[in-house]
């Protein structure tokens, strides 16, 4: 019996290494992060805003790139363009109260190098999520529909994030 309990163990052990093997080869990387290609960016959002600490976490945890508080001493320039949230309708009841609403969280950004030459040319990207909508439980909703956008937030600072390492230097 312990023979054939070591010969899967055996067995098990090696399928894990061909597993590794095929995946490492093929290119395949467990999500962390990615280092960027400039050394220190400025960010064009306040720090004191959400979206400008979440990016100033992100990129610090990068490693590699410092966050610079003067434009000049920076490799690249981070400008956001814009930074809105819509809350529309989704669907109504039959007595017209609004039963979901939809969340659109979109940044609009481009990266300007040192030169003033576009590394990033304008680009938008957009998160939205759906939610239920009860009058009953008003504070239940309006805190629900903070999470969602902290949430998104979130999806879009690693859009970013991504968009920035794939830049070359």
């Amino acid at each position: 019996m312990s023979h054939s309990r070591s010969r899967r163990r055996t067995l098990a052990a090696l399928a894990a290494l061909a597993t590794a093997g095929a995946l490492s080869g093929c290119g395949f990387q467990l999500r962390g992060p990615r280092p960027l290609a400039f050394s220190s960016i400025y960010l064009g959002v306040s720090t004191q805003s959400d979206l400008g600490a979440a990016l100033r976490r992100r990129i610090r945890a990068s490693g590699s790139t410092s966050v610079e508080d003067d434009p000049a001493r920076a490799d690249v320039r981070l400008e956001i363009l814009r930074n809105e949230r819509h809350r529309d309708i989704l669907t109504l009841t039959g007595a017209g109260k609004v039963r979901e609403y939809e969340l659109t969280y979109s940044i609009a950004f481009r990266l300007v190098d040192r030169s003033g030459a576009e590394r990033i040319a304008p680009t938008v990207i957009t998160a939205k999520r759906e939610y239920n909508f009860d009058d009953s439980q008003v504070l239940a909703k309006e805190q629900e529909e903070a999470l969602l956008y902290n949430d998104m937030q979130g999806d879009l600072v690693e859009q970013l994030v991504r968009r920035l390492a794939a830049v070359k230097s």
